[in-house]
């Protein structure tokens, strides 16, 4: 074999190596995770103009008792240091009580949250991955009061977007052990006045593609507009099922 034709095969075999690493990088890696968040609740709230105002101060066991509905759902996808997020949550709930001057009131309240961010991997190493993200919280909140058993009803509802800026952490503590750690900012006075959300979950590897997760999650937004005021805080504990694909 001549020294030219061995630079050859040396430059292709070489020129070959990145050309697979680039195109595994290029694969699409994802999760969806359905999740069960046992969330307390606090905080004040004036649904709308005119309304009442709710001082709220639930314990998980009170929250459980006046929830009507509610469903979670998370999703993460990466191609390279290319990263996507989104969250959704629903819930509904309803109280019966009394409201000045001593009138029997019944309020209902609907939250939706979407939250959809993009971002880049920043750290990518075989112990820990980080990604800085960007997006926005899009909220939906519906309330209807009800006063001396529905002779007087009143009912308005509320939409606004708040920017975000986001992290988010995984550290792989063994084999089948990973430890992931989110963090979220925004509002800035451009929705509301501030949103922040803080996750922390561990999490275990059951098969190739099936994860389990427990942890943390506490999630704030004070609105402020006209007569109406949303200043809650939602916190407790998570599990959830992890699909990866």
């Amino acid at each position: 074999m001549s020294w030219k034709t061995a630079l050859t095969l040396s430059a292709a075999a070489l020129l070959s190596l990145p050309a697979t690493a680039e195109a595994q990088d290029r694969d699409w890696h994802g999760q969806i995770t359905p999740y069960v968040w046992a969330a307390g609740l606090g905080g004040d709230a004036t649904p709308f103009t005119g309304a009442p105002t709710f001082s709220v101060d639930k314990s998980l066991s009170e929250v459980l008792e006046d929830t009507d509905g509610a469903m979670f759902l998370t999703g993460y996808a990466r191609r390279d240091r290319l990263v996507f997020m989104g969250d959704l949550s629903l819930s509904s709930s309803s109280k019966e009580g009394v409201v000045p001057p001593g009138l029997p009131a019944r309020a209902k309240l609907r939250q939706r949250s979407m939250t959809l961010l993009a971002g880049y991997r920043a750290i990518d190493t075989p112990d820990m991955h980080l990604d800085v993200l960007g997006g926005a919280r899009l909220w939906k909140v519906e309330a209807q009061v009800d006063l001396l058993g529905g002779a007087i009803s009143r009912s308005g509802d509320k939409s606004f977007a708040d920017p975000l800026v986001a992290l988010r952490a995984n550290y792989r503590l063994s084999p089948r052990w990973s430890a992931i750690f989110y963090a979220d900012y925004g509002g800035f006075g451009v929705g509301s006045e501030q949103t922040s959300q803080l996750v922390a979950t561990a999490n275990y590897q059951v098969t190739e593609n099936v994860y389990l997760s427990a942890g943390y999650r506490q999630l704030n937004v004070d609105y402020r507009d006209g007569g109406t005021r949303i200043d809650m805080t939602m916190a407790g504990p998570l599990v959830g099922v992890s699909l990866r694909f």
